[in-house]
């Protein structure tokens, strides 16, 4: 009887996901697991940025499922009109239209998500002038228009974090292609660059804002693209230290010997060492990106009005001192989302760090 096959593996490296990684890959990631502070945190940021993805599925004006006439509707996912619900109009239903949600329970019923207010929904049923306190309607109050704190915060958290993140992605692409070039190349190119840079960093980004915000109506791409011109700086002299040393070490020597194209080195060969000490940076990237669209929707030069905003609810817990809970709701979130965002690069940079040992 013969002995099965055995079928070699690669050395010092295993599977993770369906992916082999290195031995050194591992350590770094133990390393980050053993930092339970970030390592928890990444877990709770992940899981209320999920959550605030379906946000539609839990803070809504509009029911997830109505049965009429025994067929059923999906609301929250398509427009129906009245018309559909026995009315004369075709007009899009307000299902919180007591005739409306009259026809619906006399002929089948809805079911509401946990939060029946969508982030622009005003309460008239308040009872008291807005900003009322919380209530077993409004789990966290309204503010000063009568729109549910809560549902603000969950679409406002989302926002937040998918412009950081946009921001972040696109500031650290074009940063990292600029130090790639500038330190790969080095010389007239390199020294070009950095006096471009010193005066390009010495505009005064917030008056231009300003000014600019006079002009046109800004909103999310609007604001993603200005402040694209400024924060793509952060990495470039990172990566192009980085560069600087790895250019002359042997094995880029040898491959420009053999006829590799410039390209071909800077991806291959020279961006993974720039990538490690990049990606240390990334969460606080991050966080500085969420802080600028706060800052600017505070000051009122950030999103449109009436956009989910943290920092509008900021202004309107300045605007409003008698109702506390708008500023002290809107600091404890930015807190939280701020502070897990911090651990989380902290346990980054010292998984990445060569010094902690393996």
């Amino acid at each position: 009887m013969t002995a099965p096959a055995i079928i070699p593996q690669p050395l010092g490296r295993r599977r993770f996901l369906g992916l082999p990684i290195s031995v050194v890959t591992r350590h770094r990631l133990r390393r980050f697991a053993a930092n339970r502070r970030g390592f928890w945190s990444l877990w709770i940021f992940l899981a209320l940025f999920g959550l605030s993805m379906f946000a539609e599925f839990i803070a809504n004006d509009r029911p997830l499922i109505v049965s009429y006439d025994g067929r059923w509707y999906y609301p929250v996912l398509a427009d129906y009109t009245e018309q559909t619900f026995g009315g004369d109009l075709p007009i899009l239903a307000d299902y919180r239209d007591k005739m409306v949600a009259g026809r619906i329970e006399a002929h089948g019923w809805m079911l509401w998500p946990p939060i029946p207010f969508s982030y622009d929904t005003i309460n008239f049923n308040l009872g008291r002038p807005a900003p009322s306190p919380p209530s077993a309607v409004d789990w966290l109050g309204t503010d000063d228009q009568g729109r549910d704190v809560l549902a603000r915060l969950i679409y406002g958290f989302r926002l937040s974090v998918l412009f950081g993140l946009a921001l972040t992605v696109s500031s650290s692409i074009v940063g990292v292609a600029a130090g790639a070039v500038q330190g790969y190349y080095g010389g007239l190119i390199d020294i070009s660059f950095q006096r471009f840079l010193e005066i390009w960093s010495g505009l005064p980004v917030l008056y231009l804002l300003i000014i600019l915000s006079s002009i046109v109506q800004p909103n999310f791409w609007w604001l993603l693209g200005i402040m694209l011109l400024f924060s793509w700086m952060s990495l470039v002299d990172l990566v192009r230290a980085e560069f600087l040393r790895a250019r002359n070490f042997d094995y880029v020597r040898a491959a420009r010997a053999l006829g590799v194209s410039d390209p071909v080195i800077i991806w291959r060969h020279v961006l993974p060492n720039a990538m490690v000490a990049t990606l240390t940076f990334l969460p606080f990237i991050l966080n500085g990106s969420i802080t600028t669209l706060t800052s600017l929707d505070f000051l009122g030069f950030g999103m449109p009005p009436g956009s989910p905003s943290l920092g509008e609810l900021l202004a309107e817990g300045k605007a409003n001192l008698q109702a506390p809970w708008l500023g002290l709701t809107a600091f404890f979130v930015l807190a939280v989302m701020l502070s897990l965002l911090i651990f989380i690069g902290e346990a980054v940079r010292d998984a990445f760090d060569p010094r902690k040992g393996v």
